[in-house]
Formats: C-alpha cells, sequence, structure tokens
C-alpha cells in the first residue's frame, strides 16, 4: 500500500495534497499522458471548471481501464494557463477527486497549452501494490 508522508520538518501542505508518497518495491506503475478538458467526442468544453472537470474525470477514466481506483493516485501534475483559474481548478478537483485522495502535486501556470482552446493540463502517476 502508498503510505503518505508529510515530514514534520517541512510546513503542512497548501492544499489537497501530500508531500511525499512512499510507493512499494513491488507496486505496478500506470502513468496518464496529460489530460486536457476534452470528452469522449472531442470536444473541448467551456470554461475552466468544466474543463478542469473533464480533465479529471478522463484521468479516472484511464485508471479504471486499467484496474486503478483513486487511492493508487501519487501524483498529479497541473498546468493551468492563467492563475485566475487557480480557484475553479480547486473546486472541480475536489468535486471530481474529493478531498480524501491527497497525492503529490504540482501546479504550473504557464503561457499556453497545444490549443489556444485548452485551459488546463493534468499528467497524474498512480501505483498499485
Amino acid at each position: 500500500m502508498n503510505k503518505l508522508v508529510n515530514p514534520k520538518a517541512v510546513h503542512a501542505p497548501l492544499g489537497a495534497y501530500t508531500h511525499s508518497i512512499k510507493v512499494p518495491r513491488d507496486a505496478e506503475w500506470l502513468v496518464v499522458a496529460g489530460q486536457v478538458g476534452m470528452n469522449a467526442k472531442g470536444q473541448v468544453l467551456d470554461g475552466i471548471r468544466k474543463q478542469a472537470e473533464q480533465a479529471f474525470r478522463n484521468i479516472l477514466a484511464c485508471l479504471k481501464e486499467c484496474g486503478m481506483r483513486k487511492k493508487d493516485l501519487v501524483k498529479f501534475n497541473v498546468y493551468l494557463t492563467d492563475s485566475r483559474h487557480i480557484e475553479p481548478y480547486r473546486a472541480a478537483r475536489k468535486k471530481v477527486i474529493g478531498d480524501a485522495t491527497q497525492p503529490a502535486s504540482t501546479l504550473l501556470v504557464i503561457d499556453g497549452l497545444a490549443s489556444p482552446d485548452l485551459l488546463i493540463e493534468v499528467e497524474a502517476w498512480a501505483a498499485k501494490a
């Protein structure tokens, strides 16, 4: 089982994440390519909140397809195109992922993604013992 570790020598997490996660040696790994706010029909959804929710739903679909669940998530890399999107992103993550799942997480605000219509991209790593 993955072990969540927040060292006492490091400040408390500033959001819904864990500073580090120890993965057992015998774990099966899954790396999920950056997911965006595009549904199965190839439509980019309108607005950051809808795009973020879709990106996280896409990640959950990848987990499910590979026999994993939210509890197996160990890392998110999140890319936003505007710092004003941080709060709507956090609300979407909470809605889809919930507060019980707190993988290590990095959030970056960048100039742009592969298409100007895309407002968020989320990479995910999961490990299952």
